[in-house]
């Protein structure tokens, strides 16, 4: 079912699109009186399910009971308080050129609600904002912020960026607060700077434009900042090894690390960004851990990096994500962060917004990167027209949420309702615990809140109800969770 959201409804839509809740209950914010939380004497549930009005619904409490021995034949979650792993940063999007553009065509009501239903008090709680340095094909165009040939970066001016992008990222970052996290990745280095000549279908960044370049993120960051948006890092290249019809640069391994060990890292420093956190890779899983043992196990090169970014698009060719790669960099090097940095479900089509396979693809991604120890989680685009862009080489794709521009409505899809079981309950500063299930039909993952309550989130993409037991400690609650259904469970 399609849904074209006013902004009259939107707030109720948000939370139901079934009953509407008491007035104490207007926000899902679940238990929260943490004595309660801690005793463990109920857990408030919100679900989601394909073929059904739940859309984050609240849909009842349960009592916790002394938890008995599980039996082989019954489906049980375990949780494990006593076993904390990383702690959480956050979850977010993408403001692109064509985000922007998208939302300068919106009505002033429509822009509000956008805005609302992914910062808000009443919407999903996002406060991680992605956006590129300059140009990527999510826009009308290519630019950068130089005249071309400028190796000395005179001419270097974010202007293009003040018109539609910058007033955007400004008002969600108000929203946002104190816990923002924005972050920029650039698609390509300026076409002189590169082997090919050109900004798209790949080429390498030629070695005497090196310093330029790390100048060039300098240079962004103290021109971002001047505008009152504090950046808190950057990634070095977006999906360094995909040569692209659009924007894009291959850097080896060894390039990678050594632009960061000899330029990038030291140019930051030397400018007083010693604090920014510089995000390694940000491409897909399959070929991560070579791009972290070679650059992490230089100790110069490891110094400026804070972790590695990642994508999910490894499966487009319909394989099975790699999640053990994740693991295996957490487990060989620890101190350095997993951050997902980029996911969309690609082939858009404006007849399937509510393709329920494509909600429960973030949900897979979702559990197991958090459960693979990702600390941030971040969408692409967070806003694009009925048609999937605008794109400048039609690379079109699906957004939780699409503006239509011909009739100034707000699509809301299964995917922004499945990522907001995540964002709206677990709070940055949350730990992640212990989660584990007795059935691969379920999957789940737990995080501790710095309140003290928990939040468990649960996912069924079967085509039957399942009955489930939530044992943690020596207490449980007894559940059932609808077929193609998300929950989440707060106590």
């Amino acid at each position: 079912m399609l849904r074209l959201i006013s902004p009259l409804v939107l707030v109720l839509a948000l939370l139901s699109c079934g009953e509407q809740p008491t007035p104490q209950d207007s926000v899902p914010s679940a238990v929260s009186d943490q004595t309660e939380a801690k005793a463990l004497d109920a857990a408030r549930v919100y679900t989601t399910a394909e073929n059904t009005e739940k859309r984050l619904s609240e849909d009842g409490v349960l009592a916790f009971e002394s938890a008995g021995q599980p039996l082989e034949t019954e489906v049980a979650i375990f949780v494990n308080p006593e076993k904390k792993f990383q702690t959480f940063l956050g979850i977010g999007g993408a403001i692109t050129d064509a985000s922007a553009e998208v939302f300068s065509q919106l009505s002033p009501a429509q822009q509000e609600a956008l805005l609302e239903a992914y910062y808000g008090e009443e919407g999903i709680g996002y406060n991680i904002i992605r956006t590129s340095i300059h140009s990527c094909d999510f826009g009308l165009g290519s630019h950068t912020y130089i005249e071309e040939g400028d190796s000395a970066l005179a001419t270097f001016s974010i202007a293009p960026d003040t018109v539609k992008r910058i007033p955007m990222i400004k008002r969600a970052a108000e929203m946002v607060g104190e816990d923002l996290v924005f972050y920029a990745s650039p698609w390509s280095p300026p076409a002189f700077m590169k082997t090919n000549g050109n900004m798209l279908y790949g080429g390498s960044l030629l070695p005497e434009f090196y310093g330029a370049w790390a100048q060039y993120f300098v240079k962004f960051i103290e021109a971002y900042e001047a505008q009152g948006l504090p950046v808190w890092g950057v990634t070095i290249q977006n999906e360094p090894m995909a040569v692209q019809r659009w924007e894009s640069c291959i850097y080896t391994a060894e390039q990678e690390r050594d632009f960061l060990k000899f330029h990038l890292g030291p140019a930051m420093e030397a400018a007083g960004y010693g604090d920014k956190n510089i995000v390694v890779w940000d491409h897909n899983r399959d070929l991560i851990t070579h791009r972290a043992n070679t650059i992490f196990e230089d100790s110069v090169a490891a110094s400026y990096a804070w972790g590695t970014g990642f994508h999910w698009y490894e499966t487009w060719t319909g394989g099975l994500p790699k999640y053990d790669n994740l693991k295996l960099i957490q487990e060989s090097f620890p101190d350095k962060k997993l951050m997902f940095t980029e996911g969309c479900q690609e082939g858009f089509d404006s007849a399937h917004y509510e393709r329920w396979s494509n909600a429960e693809r973030y949900g897979n991604s979702m559990i197991n990167d958090f459960n693979s120890g990702t600390v941030g989680w971040t969408d692409w685009n967070i806003l694009l027209n009925e048609g999937g862009g605008p794109n400048h080489v039609q690379n079109f794709c699906f957004a939780p949420i699409h503006g239509d521009t011909q009739t100034d409505a707000l699509i809301l899809t299964p995917t922004y309702y499945y990522i907001g079981h995540f964002s709206k309950f677990i709070k940055p500063g949350a730990r992640r615990v212990s989660t584990s299930a007795s059935r691969s039909t379920l999957e789940s993952t737990t995080f501790e809140n710095p309140s003290g309550e928990r939040v468990t989130v649960v996912m069924n993409r079967t085509d039957a109800p399942i009955d489930y037991a939530l044992l943690v400690g020596d207490k449980e609650v007894k559940s059932s969770i609808l077929p193609h259904a998300m929950q989440t469970l707060v106590y």
